[in-house]
């Protein structure tokens, strides 16, 4: 007798205890895999988890041609961003942040205190991570996000 179908090709829960490691890393960051091609067979997508120690920072990097969505369940994101990280905005509980693709960027955990820890989401299940050698401005324009759909 077959097995029913969509058995063990269909929903897939990931516990969190059981997140990989082994997965492309930034210096000053954690990052855990939960969803790709070889975990669950997500052909579109990579998922997982980030976490950031208290007062610590990534070095600069780009997900190449890829989207990302980071999500913040604890502690208080503070992003750099630009050719010299010259632009920063911050993220809190419940927050999202957009990073499209090529745009060199710092994620920061703003608490000296509290760890930072976020879901992070990326538009294809390639984990490409390009570290750079930038040297970011002394004293970075903070950027307000403007909803473009509901101008007021």
């Amino acid at each position: 007798m077959s097995e029913p179908k969509w058995k063990h090709d269909g929903v897939r829960v990931i516990p969190g205890h059981s997140l990989d490691s082994n997965t492309a890393q930034t210096p000053g960051m954690d990052r855990k895999a939960a969803i790709n091609l070889a975990r669950a067979g997500a052909q579109k997508l990579w998922a997982g988890t980030v976490a950031i120690h208290p007062n610590a920072k990534t070095g600069a990097h780009h997900h190449g041609e890829l989207e990302s969505v980071i999500y913040v369940v604890r502690g208080r994101a503070r992003m750099r961003w630009g050719e010299r990280l010259e632009f920063t905005a911050e993220a809190g509980p419940g927050d999202f942040i957009f990073v499209p693709p090529y745009v060199p960027h710092q994620e920061m955990n703003a608490s000296a205190s509290e760890p930072l820890e976020c879901v992070l989401v990326r538009s294809d299940n390639e984990a490409v991570v390009v570290n750079l050698d930038i040297e970011g401005v002394e004293k970075p324009e903070t950027v307000a996000w403007i909803d473009p759909i509901h101008k007021g």
